[in-house]
């Protein structure tokens, strides 16, 4: 391999669902076995979304979105919130298996 010690080895993988797909990938030759475990995630498409924020003038009102992580492991999310008088919190994490909600909060300064 002209002293290169790696080799492009391309897979397609064409999931139908969202899921945690295993996989096992066994190389041989006359001289060696090597086993590759591969894992992918797949996570169900997501729609656009759309919040919409309705409230008196000057008064506060917040939004949970709830982040569920469906998987291995845990998610840190760092959010970064563009346009005036919204806020939340810079980062949140998201153990295995849990939905946290991520509070997004509006608070107007002018009708």
């Amino acid at each position: 391999l002209g002293g290169n010690d790696t080799v492009e080895f391309p897979i397609k993988f064409t999931p139908k669902h969202a899921g945690c797909y295993h996989c096992q990938i066994i190389l041989k030759s006359f001289c060696d076995i090597r086993v590759y475990e591969i894992e992918c995630v797949v996570n169900a498409h997501q729609a656009d979304a759309q919040l919409e924020f309705r409230t008196p003038a000057y008064q506060t009102v917040t939004q949970e979105i709830p982040i569920s992580n469906i998987s291995s492991e845990d998610w840190r999310f760092e959010a970064v919130l563009e346009g005036q008088c919204f806020h939340g919190p810079p980062v949140i994490i998201v153990p295995v298996g849990e939905t946290v909600p991520y509070p997004l909060t509006f608070k107007p300064v002018a009708e």
